[in-house]
């Protein structure tokens, strides 16, 4: 077991705490840029594809975030094969990637499957603060 296994097998291990389940929005070419513009709140974007498998190692840690920080930002996703305009204007080369938006400008963007604890902080720094 390697170093990334171990990073995902303690986070799945942690008790989940009760918190809404609240799915992420899945976003669209067509929608994405008018979504981010029109938002009231700071923007996660998660760039994944169905074949990926650290995309959906990380994908439960979104879900939970998307929870978590209900009221304070939107927790998007965007599937990169199915909405390539939006991967290409983002230059997303590497997935997953996150994409964070404040004030409809990407702020910074996070690549690889990070532990959830590395997204919150992020979050915290670059979106809330």
């Amino acid at each position: 077991m390697g170093l990334f296994d171990k990073i995902f097998k303690k986070e799945a291990e942690k008790p989940k705490e009760d918190l809404p389940k609240i799915k992420p929005k899945n976003l669209k070419d067509e929608t994405m840029n008018k979504f981010i513009k029109d938002a009231k709140m700071p923007v996660l974007v998660d760039c994944w594809a169905d074949w990926c498998v650290p995309c959906k190692q990380l994908a439960p840690s979104i879900a939970e975030l998307a929870a978590e920080y209900n009221g304070k930002i939107y927790v998007t996703k965007l599937n990169t094969e199915k909405n390539r305009k939006m991967s290409q204007k983002y230059s997303i080369k590497s997935i997953p990637t996150i994409l964070y938006f404040k004030n409809g400008k990407l702020v910074t963007r996070t690549v690889g499957a990070l532990p959830k604890k590395s997204v919150k902080k992020v979050i915290e720094d670059k979106l809330l603060k």
